[in-house]
């Protein structure tokens, strides 16, 4: 009889092989309460029940309920976190002791894996930026506003409202007012968009009064998960001016379960795209040592059927830009604080990001095969995943954000 393999031999080109090991958080039926965990291939390891066995010093920071505590405990505890989770699945000494701590993934129930803080968004492609300006300015000299290539643009939302991959969206309800309506009428939004974003989870937090350089910036971020920023684009048109999203934007943010570090992206970065203006001193990352931007290649499905796939490389304000930007006036960090990189899109149309552009602004419906879309229907199912290169040739698999649109309350 053949020996019997063990999930902790993961298949050659696994996204989710040793060199990615993901954090996230969860429970089993047997074992309701909520912990830390780390994905290894299609299993999940009880990272603090493998630090307890192995009577390590990290069980303080893995065995929580979820990942504030490592969050907060800074890059040095990151990296060496890191490094014994890294041996305690490859190493054969070990293998006994981690097996039983190992449990199937479509076994567990996946939760929401860091507190979050506070909650901030970016508008960071010029690509989806430009394209927006087309749609709603068709007659400006220029579809960019005279600042967007001078600082990132971002606005504040609701942390509150941030939910885990898998967890249903409620159609939001809301004032709106279309161009030819003599008044504004209240009911469920009938342009309901996805937005395909990249999340940055803010780990180590920073005083208030002091901004954070962007050479800090992997002293503070602990790693990044893909964002879905629902938006009510009928709700937002009536209500943004003068002061920004607002309710078109807080019913809900989706976030995958899975929070990659950092270290595990080293390979996927690279430069960003060329500036086309002098930057200030606090934005410019020209002689930064190491490049801002990552290689991220997204794939956005509606109803699972791939409508674009937005390259994150394309982004024209890196991560480190937009934690400078957010701290240059003195606010401070906390730990669990999360900002999205605004919609990426790039230069091809089946590189859009959302709806929106997609079908822009409804003019060209998508072709799906359950019928026509413009914007979402209830009952439609959004799925992005995500993976970037990795080392020696593998992938880092970013796993997936994933929502069911439900009707109106």
């Amino acid at each position: 009889m053949p020996e019997q393999s063990s999930p902790l031999d993961v298949a050659e080109g696994d996204p989710f092989g040793p060199h990615n090991l993901p954090y996230g958080v969860f429970s089993t039926p047997d074992r309701p309460e909520p912990r830390v965990g780390v994905r290894i291939g299609d299993h999940v390891l009880d990272a603090g029940a493998a630090a307890l066995a192995l009577g390590s010093p990290y069980a303080r920071l893995l065995a929580q309920p979820d990942l504030t505590a490592l969050l907060a405990a800074g890059r040095n505890a990151w990296r060496d976190v890191r490094r014994a989770l890294t041996a305690w699945v490859t190493v054969p000494a070990h293998r006994a002791d981690m097996e039983p701590l190992l449990h199937p993934l479509d076994a567990v129930t996946l939760h929401l894996p860091y507190q979050v803080a506070d909650y901030v968004d970016f508008y960071a492609s010029e690509h989806h930026a430009t394209n927006v300006g087309q749609i709603f300015r068709p007659d400006a000299e220029t579809p960019l506003t005279p600042n967007w290539k001078h600082l990132p643009i971002g606005y504040h939302g609701r942390a509150g409202t941030v939910v885990v991959s898998g967890t249903d969206v409620v159609r939001p309800a809301g004032q709106r007012k279309g161009p030819a309506d003599p008044a504004p009428v209240f009911g469920p939004s009938t342009r309901l968009d996805i937005e395909a974003e990249v999340g940055f989870v803010v780990g180590t937090p920073s005083a208030q009064g002091t901004a954070v350089p962007l050479a800090d910036f992997r002293e503070h971020v602990f790693g990044l998960s893909l964002l879905n920023d629902w938006s009510a684009r009928d709700i937002q048109a009536w209500e943004y001016v003068p002061l920004g999203p607002f309710l078109g934007k807080s019913f809900a943010t989706s976030v995958s379960a899975w929070v990659t570090p950092l270290e595990a992206l080293d390979a996927a970065r690279t430069a960003p795209p060329a500036r086309d203006f002098p930057l200030l001193p606090y934005l410019d990352d020209a002689d930064e040592d190491e490049p801002g931007g990552y290689d991220l290649r997204i794939s956005v499905a509606v109803n699972g059927q791939v409508v674009a796939e937005p390259p994150f490389s394309t982004m024209y304000w890196t991560a480190a830009q937009q934690l400078a930007q957010m701290t240059v006036n003195g606010a401070s960090l906390r730990t669990g604080d999360l900002y999205g990189s605004g919609t990426v899109s790039g230069a091809e149309p089946s590189q859009r990001g959302c709806l929106l552009e997609l079908t822009w602004n409804g003019r060209d419906p998508l072709e799906l095969p359950d019928g026509k879309r413009t914007f979402l229907e209830d009952g439609d199912t959004v799925t992005i995943t995500a993976w970037a290169p990795g080392p020696d040739g593998t992938r880092v698999g970013l796993g997936e954000v994933t929502g069911r649109i439900v009707p109106a309350a």
